[in-house]
Protein backbone atom coordinates (compact mmCIF):
# COMPACT_ATOMS: atom_id res chain seq x y z
CA UNK A 1 0.00 0.00 0.00
CA UNK A 2 1.52 3.15 -0.63
CA UNK A 3 1.67 5.90 1.84
CA UNK A 4 -0.44 8.33 0.18
CA UNK A 5 -3.57 5.47 0.21
CA UNK A 6 -2.14 4.30 4.00
CA UNK A 7 -2.57 8.01 4.75
CA UNK A 8 -6.35 8.40 4.04
CA UNK A 9 -7.02 4.43 5.31
CA UNK A 10 -5.51 5.99 8.67
CA UNK A 11 -7.84 8.93 8.34
CA UNK A 12 -10.80 7.33 7.93
CA UNK A 13 -9.93 4.93 11.25
CA UNK A 14 -9.11 8.20 12.87
CA UNK A 15 -13.24 9.21 12.01
CA UNK A 16 -14.69 5.98 12.89
CA UNK A 17 -12.69 6.59 16.38
CA UNK A 18 -14.02 10.05 16.67
CA UNK A 19 -10.44 11.67 16.57
CA UNK A 20 -10.09 12.68 12.68
CA UNK A 21 -11.92 15.56 11.28
CA UNK A 22 -12.73 14.32 7.33
CA UNK A 23 -12.33 12.50 4.20
CA UNK A 24 -8.54 13.59 2.59
CA UNK A 25 -8.87 15.91 -0.21
CA UNK A 26 -9.21 14.70 -3.73
CA UNK A 27 -7.08 16.42 -5.86
CA UNK A 28 -8.40 16.70 -9.67
CA UNK A 29 -8.80 19.89 -12.45
CA UNK A 30 -9.45 19.99 -15.95
CA UNK A 31 -9.14 16.74 -17.33
CA UNK A 32 -5.99 16.12 -14.91
CA UNK A 33 -4.81 16.44 -11.55
CA UNK A 34 -3.56 20.07 -10.72
CA UNK A 35 -1.08 21.05 -7.78
CA UNK A 36 -3.14 21.38 -4.78
CA UNK A 37 -6.91 21.71 -5.39
CA UNK A 38 -8.81 21.76 -2.33
CA UNK A 39 -11.70 18.97 -1.75
CA UNK A 40 -15.01 19.46 0.24
CA UNK A 41 -15.33 21.25 3.34
CA UNK A 42 -14.38 19.24 6.39
CA UNK A 43 -14.55 20.01 10.15
CA UNK A 44 -11.38 21.91 11.44
CA UNK A 45 -8.77 19.86 12.72
CA UNK A 46 -5.64 22.47 13.27
CA UNK A 47 -5.06 25.57 14.33
CA UNK A 48 -6.16 28.54 12.07
CA UNK A 49 -3.87 31.30 13.21
CA UNK A 50 -0.34 31.17 11.75
CA UNK A 51 2.56 30.19 14.09
CA UNK A 52 4.17 33.52 13.27
CA UNK A 53 1.61 35.87 13.81
CA UNK A 54 1.57 36.23 9.65
CA UNK A 55 -1.42 38.20 8.34
CA UNK A 56 -2.52 35.14 5.73
CA UNK A 57 -4.95 32.14 7.13
CA UNK A 58 -3.60 29.07 8.06
CA UNK A 59 -6.18 25.99 6.97
CA UNK A 60 -6.75 24.04 10.04
CA UNK A 61 -7.89 21.22 7.63
CA UNK A 62 -4.63 21.16 5.37
CA UNK A 63 -3.44 17.49 4.13
CA UNK A 64 -0.22 18.64 6.73
CA UNK A 65 -3.19 19.51 9.59
CA UNK A 66 -4.75 15.74 9.25
CA UNK A 67 -1.27 14.14 9.09
CA UNK A 68 -0.59 15.66 12.42
CA UNK A 69 -3.29 14.13 13.95
CA UNK A 70 -2.61 10.91 12.48
CA UNK A 71 0.85 11.04 13.76
CA UNK A 72 -0.56 11.73 16.76
CA UNK A 73 -2.64 8.67 16.79
CA UNK A 74 0.29 6.53 15.81
CA UNK A 75 2.61 7.64 18.06
CA UNK A 76 4.62 9.47 16.48
CA UNK A 77 5.27 13.05 18.22
CA UNK A 78 8.43 13.83 16.93
CA UNK A 79 7.34 13.27 13.34
CA UNK A 80 3.91 15.30 14.77
CA UNK A 81 6.39 17.60 16.06
CA UNK A 82 8.34 18.41 12.64
CA UNK A 83 5.22 18.50 10.31
CA UNK A 84 3.66 21.41 12.35
CA UNK A 85 6.73 23.35 10.18
CA UNK A 86 3.78 22.55 7.62
CA UNK A 87 0.37 22.69 9.28
CA UNK A 88 0.98 26.28 10.91
CA UNK A 89 1.94 28.33 8.90
CA UNK A 90 -0.11 29.62 5.60
CA UNK A 91 -0.27 28.07 2.48
CA UNK A 92 -2.69 29.36 -0.45
CA UNK A 93 -5.92 27.44 -1.45
CA UNK A 94 -6.14 26.03 -5.41
CA UNK A 95 -9.94 25.76 -5.51
CA UNK A 96 -11.13 22.59 -7.56
CA UNK A 97 -12.25 23.69 -11.20
CA UNK A 98 -15.68 21.86 -10.15
CA UNK A 99 -15.89 22.74 -6.87
CA UNK A 100 -14.49 26.57 -6.35
CA UNK A 101 -17.18 28.14 -4.75
CA UNK A 102 -17.34 26.04 -2.00
CA UNK A 103 -13.43 25.56 -1.09
CA UNK A 104 -13.53 29.72 -1.60
CA UNK A 105 -15.78 30.10 0.95
CA UNK A 106 -14.45 27.71 3.21
CA UNK A 107 -11.46 29.68 2.72
CA UNK A 108 -13.40 33.07 3.59
CA UNK A 109 -15.37 31.96 6.05
CA UNK A 110 -12.11 30.49 8.06
CA UNK A 111 -10.15 33.74 7.34
CA UNK A 112 -12.81 36.19 8.35
CA UNK A 113 -13.23 34.51 11.93
CA UNK A 114 -9.28 34.72 12.29
CA UNK A 115 -9.00 38.25 11.25
CA UNK A 116 -6.62 36.92 8.11
CA UNK A 117 -6.02 37.55 4.55
CA UNK A 118 -6.37 34.52 2.45
CA UNK A 119 -4.14 33.49 -0.07
CA UNK A 120 -5.99 31.65 -3.10
CA UNK A 121 -4.98 30.26 -7.29
CA UNK A 122 -6.80 30.56 -9.79
CA UNK A 123 -5.92 27.90 -12.04
CA UNK A 124 -8.06 26.80 -14.28
CA UNK A 125 -6.77 28.71 -18.02
CA UNK A 126 -7.30 26.23 -21.28
CA UNK A 127 -4.78 24.65 -22.37
CA UNK A 128 -3.23 24.56 -19.00
CA UNK A 129 0.11 23.18 -18.08
CA UNK A 130 0.77 22.00 -22.28
CA UNK A 131 -0.05 18.85 -21.66
CA UNK A 132 2.36 17.95 -18.83
CA UNK A 133 1.49 16.76 -15.19
CA UNK A 134 -1.09 19.47 -14.62
CA UNK A 135 -2.68 19.59 -17.90
CA UNK A 136 -6.69 20.01 -18.11
CA UNK A 137 -8.37 23.93 -17.57
CA UNK A 138 -11.78 24.71 -18.64
CA UNK A 139 -13.00 23.42 -21.74
CA UNK A 140 -13.52 26.59 -23.58
CA UNK A 141 -13.16 30.42 -23.40
CA UNK A 142 -16.69 31.13 -22.44
CA UNK A 143 -16.41 28.41 -20.12
CA UNK A 144 -12.96 30.17 -18.42
CA UNK A 145 -15.04 33.68 -18.23
CA UNK A 146 -18.24 31.93 -16.36
CA UNK A 147 -16.01 29.92 -13.79
CA UNK A 148 -13.51 33.29 -13.00
CA UNK A 149 -16.59 35.32 -12.60
CA UNK A 150 -18.20 33.20 -9.85
CA UNK A 151 -14.53 32.75 -8.30
CA UNK A 152 -14.47 36.15 -7.90
CA UNK A 153 -18.44 36.44 -6.60
CA UNK A 154 -17.17 33.68 -4.09
CA UNK A 155 -14.57 36.44 -2.27
CA UNK A 156 -16.67 38.55 -2.09
CA UNK A 157 -15.20 41.99 0.31
CA UNK A 158 -12.87 39.51 1.89
CA UNK A 159 -9.31 40.62 1.64
CA UNK A 160 -7.64 38.14 -0.46
CA UNK A 161 -4.54 37.47 -2.59
CA UNK A 162 -4.86 35.39 -6.10
CA UNK A 163 -1.66 34.64 -7.72
CA UNK A 164 -3.26 34.36 -11.14
CA UNK A 165 -2.50 31.02 -13.89
CA UNK A 166 0.79 29.88 -12.90
CA UNK A 167 2.46 29.05 -15.67
CA UNK A 168 0.18 31.08 -18.09
CA UNK A 169 2.34 33.69 -18.99
CA UNK A 170 5.96 31.90 -19.31
CA UNK A 171 4.52 29.34 -21.36
CA UNK A 172 3.58 32.01 -23.87
CA UNK A 173 7.16 33.18 -24.20
CA UNK A 174 8.85 30.21 -24.20
CA UNK A 175 6.45 28.35 -27.09
CA UNK A 176 5.59 25.90 -25.41
CA UNK A 177 1.60 27.06 -25.36
CA UNK A 178 0.70 26.65 -29.28
CA UNK A 179 0.76 29.84 -31.07
CA UNK A 180 -3.01 29.82 -31.53
CA UNK A 181 -3.97 30.18 -28.56
CA UNK A 182 -1.49 33.07 -27.47
CA UNK A 183 -3.96 35.78 -28.49
CA UNK A 184 -7.39 33.72 -26.67
CA UNK A 185 -4.98 33.38 -23.83
CA UNK A 186 -3.77 37.13 -23.39
CA UNK A 187 -7.39 38.55 -23.39
CA UNK A 188 -8.50 35.82 -21.02
CA UNK A 189 -6.09 37.07 -18.53
CA UNK A 190 -6.78 40.64 -19.07
CA UNK A 191 -10.18 39.90 -18.48
CA UNK A 192 -9.65 38.22 -15.32
CA UNK A 193 -7.44 40.70 -13.45
CA UNK A 194 -10.04 43.02 -14.29
CA UNK A 195 -12.90 40.88 -13.03
CA UNK A 196 -11.03 40.08 -10.03
CA UNK A 197 -10.31 43.42 -9.65
CA UNK A 198 -13.68 44.21 -9.19
CA UNK A 199 -13.25 42.86 -5.25
CA UNK A 200 -12.70 45.71 -3.39
CA UNK A 201 -10.27 44.33 -1.34
CA UNK A 202 -8.48 41.54 -4.01
CA UNK A 203 -4.99 42.08 -4.31
CA UNK A 204 -4.18 39.87 -8.08
CA UNK A 205 -0.27 39.28 -8.96
CA UNK A 206 0.42 37.47 -12.74
CA UNK A 207 2.25 34.58 -12.53
CA UNK A 208 5.70 35.52 -14.14
CA UNK A 209 7.91 31.85 -13.53
CA UNK A 210 11.29 32.02 -12.31
CA UNK A 211 14.77 33.26 -13.48
CA UNK A 212 15.98 29.52 -14.45
CA UNK A 213 13.15 29.18 -16.35
CA UNK A 214 13.51 32.50 -18.29
CA UNK A 215 16.58 34.07 -17.74
CA UNK A 216 15.96 37.36 -19.26
CA UNK A 217 13.51 38.99 -17.39
CA UNK A 218 12.84 41.30 -20.61
CA UNK A 219 11.07 39.03 -22.47
CA UNK A 220 8.50 38.94 -19.93
CA UNK A 221 7.71 42.67 -19.96
CA UNK A 222 5.28 43.23 -23.38
CA UNK A 223 3.82 39.16 -22.27
CA UNK A 224 3.02 40.79 -18.76
CA UNK A 225 1.85 43.93 -20.35
CA UNK A 226 -0.81 42.46 -22.58
CA UNK A 227 -2.38 39.92 -19.72
CA UNK A 228 -3.10 42.95 -17.43
CA UNK A 229 0.12 43.80 -15.62
CA UNK A 230 -0.83 47.49 -15.35
CA UNK A 231 -4.30 46.95 -14.18
CA UNK A 232 -2.76 44.19 -11.87
CA UNK A 233 -0.89 44.97 -8.24
CA UNK A 234 2.04 42.96 -9.31
CA UNK A 235 3.10 39.61 -10.40
CA UNK A 236 4.63 36.34 -9.05
CA UNK A 237 7.73 34.75 -8.81
CA UNK A 238 9.12 31.08 -8.25
CA UNK A 239 5.79 29.54 -7.95
CA UNK A 240 6.50 25.60 -7.35
CA UNK A 241 10.23 26.43 -7.60
CA UNK A 242 13.21 26.17 -5.46
CA UNK A 243 15.38 29.30 -6.68
CA UNK A 244 17.10 30.63 -3.59
CA UNK A 245 15.23 34.08 -2.58
CA UNK A 246 18.01 35.97 -3.57
CA UNK A 247 18.33 34.89 -7.49
CA UNK A 248 14.56 35.48 -7.36
CA UNK A 249 14.55 38.89 -5.47
CA UNK A 250 17.57 40.05 -8.06
CA UNK A 251 15.44 38.67 -11.14
CA UNK A 252 11.86 40.21 -9.65
CA UNK A 253 14.04 43.47 -8.88
CA UNK A 254 15.12 43.81 -13.00
CA UNK A 255 11.61 43.18 -13.79
CA UNK A 256 9.92 45.33 -11.53
CA UNK A 257 11.99 48.21 -13.33
CA UNK A 258 11.08 46.93 -16.65
CA UNK A 259 7.53 47.67 -15.65
CA UNK A 260 7.79 51.07 -14.50
CA UNK A 261 8.04 49.57 -11.05
CA UNK A 262 5.77 47.08 -10.21
CA UNK A 263 5.49 44.87 -7.15
CA UNK A 264 5.97 41.14 -6.74
CA UNK A 265 5.63 38.23 -4.57
CA UNK A 266 7.83 35.08 -4.08
CA UNK A 267 7.15 31.45 -3.27
CA UNK A 268 9.04 30.63 -0.92
CA UNK A 269 7.53 27.42 0.14
CA UNK A 270 10.16 25.14 -0.44
CA UNK A 271 13.19 27.06 -1.60
CA UNK A 272 14.95 26.78 1.65
CA UNK A 273 17.73 24.68 0.06
CA UNK A 274 17.80 26.35 -3.02
CA UNK A 275 17.39 24.30 -6.45
CA UNK A 276 18.72 20.83 -6.98
CA UNK A 277 22.23 20.82 -8.43
CA UNK A 278 22.27 20.81 -12.16
CA UNK A 279 20.29 21.37 -15.24
CA UNK A 280 18.42 18.57 -15.36
CA UNK A 281 15.13 18.82 -17.29
CA UNK A 282 12.74 17.93 -14.23
CA UNK A 283 15.05 19.64 -11.75
CA UNK A 284 11.53 20.65 -10.55
CA UNK A 285 9.95 17.56 -10.39
CA UNK A 286 9.96 16.41 -6.93
CA UNK A 287 13.59 17.39 -6.48
CA UNK A 288 15.43 15.26 -3.45
CA UNK A 289 17.02 17.05 -0.69
CA UNK A 290 15.23 20.53 -0.68
CA UNK A 291 13.90 22.19 2.06
CA UNK A 292 11.03 25.04 3.42
CA UNK A 293 11.89 28.51 2.52
CA UNK A 294 10.98 31.91 4.54
CA UNK A 295 7.42 31.39 6.32
CA UNK A 296 4.78 33.94 5.01
CA UNK A 297 5.14 37.29 5.53
CA UNK A 298 4.83 40.91 4.23
CA UNK A 299 7.61 41.54 6.12
CA UNK A 300 10.35 41.51 3.47
CA UNK A 301 12.39 45.07 4.11
CA UNK A 302 11.85 45.82 0.15
CA UNK A 303 9.05 48.16 -0.76
CA UNK A 304 8.63 46.51 -4.21
CA UNK A 305 7.97 42.88 -2.96
CA UNK A 306 5.04 42.63 -1.13
CA UNK A 307 5.31 39.25 0.59
CA UNK A 308 6.60 35.90 0.81
CA UNK A 309 4.03 33.15 0.15
CA UNK A 310 3.63 29.40 0.27
CA UNK A 311 2.25 29.42 -3.14
CA UNK A 312 2.42 25.65 -3.59
CA UNK A 313 1.53 23.83 -0.86
CA UNK A 314 4.69 21.93 0.95
CA UNK A 315 4.01 18.09 0.91
CA UNK A 316 1.44 18.05 -2.35
CA UNK A 317 3.55 16.16 -5.43
CA UNK A 318 4.55 17.54 -8.11
CA UNK A 319 4.03 14.71 -10.82
CA UNK A 320 4.44 11.58 -11.15
CA UNK A 321 8.23 11.65 -11.00
CA UNK A 322 10.70 10.47 -8.76
CA UNK A 323 7.95 7.74 -7.64
CA UNK A 324 5.48 10.45 -6.60
CA UNK A 325 1.89 10.36 -6.34
CA UNK A 326 -0.35 12.03 -9.06
CA UNK A 327 0.41 16.25 -9.07
CA UNK A 328 -1.22 17.88 -6.16
CA UNK A 329 -1.44 14.79 -4.10
CA UNK A 330 -0.40 14.79 -0.66
CA UNK A 331 2.92 13.10 -0.03
CA UNK A 332 3.85 12.59 3.91
CA UNK A 333 6.83 11.33 2.91
CA UNK A 334 8.19 14.20 0.91
CA UNK A 335 6.48 16.61 3.09
CA UNK A 336 8.14 15.41 6.32
CA UNK A 337 11.66 15.68 4.66
CA UNK A 338 10.96 19.61 3.57
CA UNK A 339 9.96 19.96 7.26
CA UNK A 340 13.32 18.36 8.22
CA UNK A 341 15.83 20.30 6.76
CA UNK A 342 14.37 23.26 7.07
CA UNK A 343 16.25 26.07 9.11
CA UNK A 344 14.99 26.41 12.25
Amino acid sequence: MSGHRAFRVLTALLLAAGLGAGAGCAPGGGTGPAPGEQGPAQEPVGRSEPANGSPFWVDPNSDAARQVTAYQAQGRTEDAKVLRRISERPAAVWPAWNNHVADIHRAVRGAASAKRTVVLVAYNIPHRDCGMYSKGGAESAEAYRTWIGSFAEAIGDAPAIVVLEPDAVPHLVDGCTPAQHHDERYQLLAEAVDRLKRQPRTKVYLDAGNPAWLKDPGKLVEPLRRAGAARADGFSLNVSNFQTTESVTAFGTELSALLGGAHFVIDTSRNGAGPLAGDGEEAWCNPPGRALGTPPTEDTGDERLDAYLWVKRPGESDGTCRGGPAAGTWWPEYALGLARRAKA
